[in-house]
């Protein structure tokens, strides 16, 4: 049983004042894992021992090792909706409770992702003659927003979400050429052909996916996509949440490295949108 089910079932049993911090660890779990106990007593409107005994009463030596739980409970996979949703939970509940979990999994992905192996992605796109872009279903959306914000800064960049389309534009890549192969699973058998079938040709090869997976170990670099949710039961959705934020990262990153020609092309990019919108 998770810890939020445990407190579901021991509120009704809690002093009034260790309920009201039940209650806020059960409609507020994100903020209140991030937050000290000064902050989460006074929310809760309790003293700050009253917060220590609430976790000592979960077993918890402290309020620590509750966080760590409770960071753990929010880390977990889900399917289509929230793991805590409950037959009888409202539409506000349900709102606050699948955003809750997407704000865990993006900070989760965002402290699996190291400077050191964006650096070493942004640089090869920075000297790539050609960025091509491969994802099918789910991650096909993440290889078109890759494009789309890529191709802005200077180097022709395509898009590539069909199979056997892949294999042809893989086996006919220039040496100088950047691959980003977009995963959720890490095991989509067609794409570690394709990237055996780019691998003679000399181009670098970026892998956007989990760890310790066979796409993971065929790429030249690694962009570390490590939510726990179960690609083979559940539909993704917070690590394509997180996969769009790596793109949206690499492109800053890229755009920074590249200083005021790519800046001015981004400008003059949405310039040219202007002209599409009606007026505010």
């Amino acid at each position: 049983m998770s810890l939020l089910d445990r407190i579901q079932g021991l509120r009704p049993s809690l002093p009034p004042a260790e309920r009201r911090v039940a209650e806020l660890v059960l409609q507020r779990p994100v903020e209140t894992v991030s937050a000290p106990i000064s902050q989460i007593a006074r929310w809760a409107e309790v003293s700050q021992p009253t917060v220590i005994r609430f976790c000592r009463r979960l077993k918890c030596s402290g309020l620590s090792a509750f966080k760590l739980k409770l960071a753990g409970d929010l880390g977990a996979g889900i399917p289509f909706v929230h793991a805590h949703l409950t037959p009888g939970d409202d539409l506000a509940q349900l709102i606050r409770k699948v955003f809750d979990h997407a704000a865990a999994g993006l900070a989760q992905g965002r402290d699996a992702l190291h400077p050191e192996g964006v650096a070493k992605a942004v640089e090869a796109l920075d000297h790539a003659g050609r960025i091509e872009c491969y994802g099918l279903g789910h991650s096909a959306i993440t290889a078109l927003d890759a494009q789309m914000k890529l191709f802005r800064l200077g180097t022709p960049t395509l898009a590539c979400t069909d199979a056997q389309m892949q294999r042809v534009a893989a086996a006919l890549l220039p040496a100088d050429a950047v691959v980003l192969v977009i995963s959720n699973s890490g095991r989509t058998r067609s794409l570690l052909e394709v990237v055996s079938l780019a691998r003679p040709t000399g181009a670098t090869i970026i892998a956007l996916t989990r760890s310790h997976t066979p796409l993971a170990e065929a790429a030249d670099l690694l962009l570390p996509a490590d939510v726990e949710e179960n690609p083979e039961v559940y539909a993704p959705m917070v690590s394509r949440l997180v996969h769009l934020a790596i793109i949206d990262v690499l492109t800053v990153a890229l755009a920074l490295r590249k200083g005021p020609t790519a800046i001015t092309r981004m400008e003059a990019a949405k310039a040219s949108l202007q002209a599409t919108r009606a007026p505010a």
